[in-house]
């Protein structure tokens, strides 16, 4: 049976052939259909501009959001919960900075026009101005404390400007160790950062030696130990940060000493990726190492063995000590020369 040439290209097209009038109306219900999404993501992504209307910003209105070099502020570790953390600083920071230096001041000014300025025929000119008005404004609602991302675990950094972290601190554990008053539940220590550089000895070294003359050059003196911690950073050594910052502190003074029972000021050395950051502070045994969950026990409560060294304490007073002991070595030619002036005493001694 001979078959027609319709049936025939029906057979041979059956994909792209079809009867007259056939699925017009569902192509062009899945075509509408294809294009409803792409509608929907041109109105979800199309943002409504509002004139006079600035960006939302994070707390503290700009600035940068991370631990960086030349920053100062204060290092708080805490257990497991960062967020309920920086709440917890800042509200205590808040709390007893508005004693030391009053209460923060902001000035309203959110980069508007006013009437007289909307009248202007200079478009130029009132844009410039409103620009100006917009980086003022941010300039001056940066905070007294933000927090930035510190680049560890457990780690909150809490940048400060207009406050001297290293005085703000310790009237905090002050004030905690004479009430024993417990006001945090999640932060653990706190500890001033004064000064930060690279995390290398050679920078730490040359920014050392300017960063230690407040407390130890002539004729400041004063007993003194080193606290070292690094986090996410494998390239540094404990033995010879101590060694070679040890070194630098006798030469700014001779009389400087050693003392890891209870040191005058304490050294703090806290490395996070390739940044180092130092502080010298004071009463670091008093305030149980600056730990807010310890200060506030009672001295019933204290360990018995308090005042014996530690392992890590043992450690770093030999390391101290060795360097010292380089620093003030006998050149073999003096030595000879001390054992021959003893050889005619002795013989003296002998035919007395």
């Amino acid at each position: 049976m001979a078959s027609s040439p319709r049936a025939a290209r029906r057979r041979g097209n059956a994909w792209f052939w079809r009867p007259r009038g056939v699925g017009t109306r569902g192509s062009a219900v899945s075509m509408a259909a294809s294009e409803q999404p792409t509608a929907a993501m041109k109105r979800r992504h199309k943002a409504q501009y509002v004139p006079g209307q600035q960006a939302k910003r994070p707390r503290g209105g700009g600035g940068p959001r991370q631990l960086e070099l030349g920053m100062q502020g204060i290092l708080i570790t805490c257990n497991m919960n960062e967020r309920k953390c920086v709440g917890e600083a800042y509200s205590l920071l808040n709390e007893y900075g508005d004693l030391l230096y009053g209460p923060e001041k902001f000035t309203d000014q959110d980069g508007r026009l006013s009437g007289s300025e909307e009248e202007e025929d200079d478009v130029e000119a009132a844009l410039k101005k409103e620009v100006d008005q917009i980086r003022t404004s941010t300039e001056q609602k940066l905070r007294r404390f933000q927090s930035v991302e510190s680049g560890a675990n457990n780690v909150v950094f809490i940048r400060t400007l207009g406050v001297e972290p290293e005085k703000l601190v310790h009237h905090i554990l002050k004030d905690l160790h004479t009430t024993k008053k417990k006001k945090t539940r999640v932060i653990l220590r706190m500890l001033p950062i004064s000064g930060t550089c690279k995390a290398f000895v050679e920078d730490m070294k040359k920014y050392s030696e300017t960063f230690f003359e407040p407390w130890f050059k002539a004729p400041n003196k004063g007993t003194f130990q080193i606290v070292y911690k690094a986090r996410n950073n494998s390239h540094m050594s404990r033995e010879e940060v101590i060694k070679e910052l040890a070194g630098i502190v006798g030469s700014l003074n001779p009389e400087n000493k050693v003392d890891l029972n209870n040191p005058q000021y304490t050294i703090v050395v806290e490395i996070i990726k390739n940044v180092c950051c130092l502080s010298v502070v004071k009463d670091y045994v008093l305030f149980r190492k600056y730990n807010l969950q310890e200060v506030v026990k009672s001295n019933k409560e204290e360990p018995v063995q308090q005042n014996l060294l530690s392992a890590s304490q043992e450690e770093t007073l030999k390391e101290i000590k060795l360097a010292e002991e380089d620093s003030k070595e006998v050149k073999p030619e003096d030595k000879d020369q001390s054992e021959e002036e003893s050889k005619p005493n002795e013989s003296d001694s002998q035919q007395a």
